[in-house]
């Protein structure tokens, strides 16, 4: 038997309505769902496999690679003469982060200790540890600025000192030695009799405190309860706030531990973070939208004012005394040794410290930092954090080693941690994060698109049949009409 039209037209209008319904509901409750999941997702929560494990045990790709300035002309320094750097490396290093000694607290926060370990990675690198390369020595001009306002005698005592161990104003030695440590009797001179000047009791090194060690204690919160709050720090170290600086608003302990940030964000959020390296809080500022292996992302920079000095930018006068802008002063969480950090190659900084030295060439390209978060969910695609270790250095009256050293901020070394999301971690986190929610959304277009169209097409089919039924009465009519006057000529002919 066969079906009428109207009866299609109204099993697509049934149709297209569900459509249109399934499609507009999805349009309001999809993006409730999403949501919902990426909260659930993002919370720190052992039941979380794919966020706690990145949490976690950060799997993966991270490097630090490192740049020695080497000095070309340390004799002509000690005569006044302007320092002549020319940069080595990189130096690679993999490095591997895990967190440990985690404990979950009834408040919603969980406490950890994140540790640290650097593997040298030869393939990478533009040269070997055994490189020779020659740096100042930090040991001798460092203690000599610390010193200078001693007494004369005790300069002089210090000079001698540094005489007896044959330590001189600058250090020839291995890239290995000089960032994992090297042995000096004038280390465990100073230890033994200064205690507390130098951070370590054993071999002396750019980076000797840094390999398995950890950075801390922190204390972050979970995000149950409140999303907002998620990775955030609630102390480190047990401190809510350090007092390294001059101003309260310095002091403070922002943001998050710089691994994660809170979901949801938009071009006016930041991402502020606490370093205990930089033994402060800084903050990153948006920049643009870009795609970074096929997920979108937002890119935060470090705005001009991150190491501008406090007549330049007010807010910065408590991390004061000041010299040029680009310059942080971290002689107070570094055991008062004359310690600045900066951009490398002193990148947006004050351009009279390019005239300090030669040999440096800034660019956004290779000393800018960046980081690509994907806004939804807060996790880092790609990171790549550069920094430069400077060392104040000049002419101290009593203390020969120092000859007469021009006063300048001399660049040391410069390092760039980076990594990203790659492999199984990335499939995984752009197939829950980012096709589903894409599929979601074209599932409510396609859905409402299909509804539409069953609709119009069932409306077609019953205007159709609606004029095919009036033609047909039409018709009918017309033959009953022309049959009556069949039968009326008939019956006037009888």
């Amino acid at each position: 038997m066969a079906v009428s039209k109207a009866t299609v037209a109204i099993v697509l209008l049934v149709l297209g309505g569900l459509g249109v319904l399934f499609g507009t509901v999805l349009v309001f409750v999809g993006p409730i769902i999403i949501d919902d999941q990426i909260v659930k997702n993002v919370q720190i929560n052992p039941k979380n496999d794919l966020s706690y494990t990145m949490w976690k045990d950060i799997p993966v790709p991270f490097f630090m690679s490192v740049y020695f300035f080497h000095v070309l002309n340390p004799v002509e320094i000690l005569k006044g003469e302007k320092p002549m750097l020319q940069q080595r490396g990189p130096y690679v290093y993999r490095e591997r982060r895990w967190k440990d000694n985690i404990t979950f607290h009834d408040n919603n926060t969980v406490s950890y200790r994140e540790f640290r370990q650097y593997f040298f990675e030869e393939s990478m690198s533009v040269g070997d540890e055994s490189d020779v390369v020659t740096i100042p020595n930090m040991l001798v001009l460092g203690a000599s600025v610390m010193m200078e306002n001693m007494p004369y005698a005790f300069r002089l005592l210090l000079s001698t000192t540094f005489m007896t161990f044959n330590e001189g104003a600058f250090l020839t030695k291995p890239v290995g030695e000089l960032m994992w440590g090297y042995d000096s009797k004038l280390v465990d001179f100073l230890n033994k009799y200064l205690p507390g000047m130098l951070p370590s009791s054993g071999k002396f090194g750019l980076f000797a405190e840094f390999n398995n060690s950890n950075t801390g204690e922190f204390t972050v919160f979970t995000g149950q309860g409140d999303i907002r709050n998620v990775h955030k720090v609630d102390s480190w170290n047990g401190l809510k706030s350090v007092n390294y600086w001059r101003t309260e608003q310095c002091n403070m302990i922002n943001g998050t531990a710089g691994q994660m940030w809170p979901p949801f964000m938009t071009t006016e959020s930041t991402l502020p973070f606490y370093s205990p390296d930089a033994c402060r809080s800084m903050e990153l500022v948006y920049e643009r939208p870009l795609v970074s292996r096929g997920i979108p992302v937002f890119r935060y920079v470090a705005p001009k004012t991150l190491f501008a000095n406090g007549s330049d930018y007010p807010p910065n006068e408590g991390f004061c005394p000041c010299r040029q802008s680009g310059l942080l002063n971290v002689s107070s969480c570094r055991h008062n040794s004359p310690v600045f950090i900066s951009h490398p190659h002193f990148y947006n900084a004050d351009p009279d410290l390019l005239n300090t030295v030669y040999g440096l060439s800034p660019n956004e390209d290779d000393h800018g930092l960046f980081i690509d978060i994907h806004p939804e969910t807060g996790v880092p695609m790609n990171v790549s954090i550069r920094l430069q270790l400077n060392l104040l250095m000049k002419s101290v009256s009593g203390i020969s080693e120092t000859g007469k050293i021009q006063e300048v901020v001399m660049p040391m070394i410069w390092f760039g941690e980076s990594g990203y999301i790659d492999g199984p971690v990335l499939n995984t986190f752009r197939t829950n994060l980012v096709v589903l929610p894409m599929v979601m959304e074209y599932m409510q277009y396609i859905s409402i698109s299909l509804g539409l169209a069953f609709i119009l097409i069932a409306t077609i089919l019953y205007l159709n049949e609606k004029e095919n039924v009036k033609d047909t009465k039409h018709e009918s009519s017309t033959n009953e009409q022309q049959a009556d006057k069949c039968v009326m000529s008939d019956t006037g002919k009888k």
